[in-house]
């Protein structure tokens, strides 16, 4: 145990500062979101940050992915850490003027979104250059574990700060995890640099269609990404109805939507120990999709047809806990398969492909929960159906909104299921 944990030590210590720098980012999205929708009430509003957020993202990943496989992964990480954190310092600047408006947090939101798309390529490298091949599952669910925690410790610790500090107060802890990632990775971290061959000197758009290929050469990986892609969609739209619906109901509220938030962060802190105590499945891609239909098939029904917190937190509970598993097995087969000098442009064309949907999901369940759902169930008559199965006050709309995700999410799962099954031949058992 003790020389296993000396071979990823360097690891370890990256994971750690980043995950704690991450739980402070993630407070203060959490906080802005609060702040967002209760000042405007708008599911609409509240999604438009995460669009934002992924905007560029999506457009612009298959072009930097390629830049990143020629740029030093540790330089690249240190300035659009650096970028990301000036953004939070006006951001702050901005609430001590009391001259914050949304369209500020919009544009910052779009701002970090796109040092994102930056970072995240390089970072997956350096993971990979990290790590051995042994470890691959175990670190897997370490991350799993981090964004677990992450979840759990958000709305505990991000409410009462919030509550009694402001969004300012969120931010300053946001900034002081982000000088000891920061100061870190520039001190104490050595990341190796994948080998140069001659297609370094490509230009980007041929390196760009070079990742496209090979996906294209990999038809089981391309079909799980597209698979992933319409879980996001189903998951953002979901995350869009989450708050409005637990917010507005008589039996909800920023207590209530903070419980289930902890009780999906302690489902996946669950999951994370499973994924990595768990010997290698005889059927990887099988067990990707055992996990998700055990989520999509449970979660989002639990949430719809229930007026009672239990009942959404242990909804949260189950479609979370096989998370963390599903992407340790994920992981495995995109850093065995993929080659290192090309895993910068494949995970980027991966990030274009897998997480396009996720702005989508947002923007199109904001719009549907505000001027479809909700209206809809406004108008029903005290003896309607829809009335008596998700009720009639506001969020009712967006508690029917979940039950729709519910089927579409099981659709997509039974759908891909079939069409990997014909695909996957035991290469990645």
């Amino acid at each position: 145990m003790k020389k296993g944990i000396k071979q990823i030590k360097t690891y370890l210590l990256l994971w750690s500062t980043q995950s704690i720098s991450t739980l402070g980012s993630s407070m203060t999205s959490y906080s802005l979101v609060l702040w967002l929708y209760m000042s405007s009430g708008s599911a609409l509003k509240t999604a438009l940050l995460t669009v934002c957020s992924y905007a560029p993202y999506v457009a612009m990943s298959i072009f930097v992915g390629a830049l990143s496989d020629k740029w030093n992964k540790k330089r690249t990480m240190l300035i659009c850490d650096l970028f990301a954190a000036l953004t939070t310092v006006v951001a702050f600047l901005l609430i001590k003027a009391n001259a914050l408006q949304p369209w500020h947090l919009y544009v910052i939101n779009a701002l970090n979104g796109l040092m994102n798309t930056v970072q995240q390529p390089a970072s997956e490298v350096a993971a990979t250059q990290l790590i051995p091949k042994e470890y691959y599952q175990k670190t897997g669910a370490l991350r799993s574990l981090s964004q677990s925690l992450n979840t759990i410790l958000t709305p505990v610790l991000a409410t009462p700060l919030f509550a009694f500090g402001g969004i300012s107060a969120v931010i300053v802890i946001d900034l002081v995890t982000f000088s000891a990632a920061f100061m870190t990775l520039l001190l104490f971290i050595q990341i190796p640099e994948p080998t140069k061959k001659e297609k370094d000197r490509e230009s980007i758009i041929y390196s760009a269609k070079s990742g496209l290929s090979w996906l294209r050469s990999n038809p089981l990986i391309l079909k799980l990404i597209l698979f992933l892609s319409g879980i996001n969609l189903i998951a953002s739209a979901y995350n869009a109805a989450l708050s409005p619906m637990i917010l507005s109901r008589a039996a909800g509220g920023k207590g209530v939507l903070g419980a289930v938030n902890f009780c999906s962060g302690a489902a996946a802190f669950a999951g994370s120990f499973i994924a990595s105590s768990n010997t290698a499945p005889k059927n990887r891609v099988k067990s990707i999709c055992l996990s998700l239909f055990c989520s999509m098939s449970t979660e989002n029904f639990l949430l719809a047809f229930s007026n009672s917190p239990v009942i959404w937190c242990t909804g949260a509970v189950l479609g979370w806990l096989f998370i963390p598993y599903m992407g340790a097995n994920l992981d495995v087969i995109l850093r065995s398969a993929i080659p290192t000098e090309m895993q910068g442009r494949v995970y980027a064309c991966r990030n274009t492909l897998q997480f396009f949907t996720i702005p989508i999901g947002y923007l199109t369940g904001g719009a549907l929960i505000d001027r479809f759902f909700e209206p809809l169930l406004l108008r029903q008559s005290g003896r309607s159906l829809l009335v008596s199965l998700f009720g009639s006050e506001k969020g009712s709309g967006a508690a029917m909104f979940l039950a729709f995700l519910g089927f579409a999410g099981v659709a997509v799962c039974i759908i891909f299921s079939l069409l990997l099954s014909r695909e996957n031949a035991g290469k990645y058992e």
